[in-house]
C-alpha cells in the first residue's frame, strides 16, 4: 500500500560520503517506522539504521558514528547520510515502512551503493 522509492545510490571511493533518500506515497510522520536496511549478494538484509514517528534513530553498530537517519516530514521523504565508506558498506540499500503498531512491512526496490578506490 505504501509505495517507497530510494534514490541517491551510486560509486564512491573509501572515505566518501553519500546521502540516500527514501520518497515515500503517503505520509511518514505519524505512526510509522522508517529504516534502511542493506544486503550484499548473497547475504542476510541487515538492518542499517531506523528512526520512529518521533525521531527517535537507532543505528547498526557497523556504521554507527558514520551514518545519520533523518526525516523531512513536509516531503514524505527520510534519509540516510553514509561518511567515511567503506568497503565493507557495498550493498543494496533498501527503505523499509511499518506502522509502529505492527503489520506488513513495505519495501522499496532498493539503490546501489558501490566503494571501491
Amino acid at each position: 500500500q505504501v509505495q517507497l522509492v530510494e534514490s541517491g545510490g551510486g560509486s564512491v571511493q573509501p572515505g566518501g560520503s553519500l546521502r540516500l533518500s527514501c520518497v515515500a506515497s503517503e505520509s511518514i510522520s505519524d505512526y510509522y517506522v522508517m529504516g534502511w536496511y542493506r544486503q550484499a549478494p548473497g547475504k542476510q538484509r541487515d538492518m542499517v539504521a531506523t528512526i520512529t514517528s518521533g525521531d527517535r534513530p537507532g543505528y547498526a553498530s557497523a556504521v554507527k558514528g558514520r551514518s545519520t537517519i533523518s526525516k523531512d516530514n513536509a516531503k514524505n521523504t527520510v534519509y540516510l547520510d553514509l561518511n567515511k565508506l567503506k568497503a565493507e558498506d557495498t550493498a543494496v540499500y533498501y527503505c523499509k515502512a511499518r506502522r509502529v503498531s505492527g503489520g506488513p512491512e513495505y519495501w522499496g526496490q532498493g539503490t546501489q551503493v558501490t566503494v571501491s578506490p
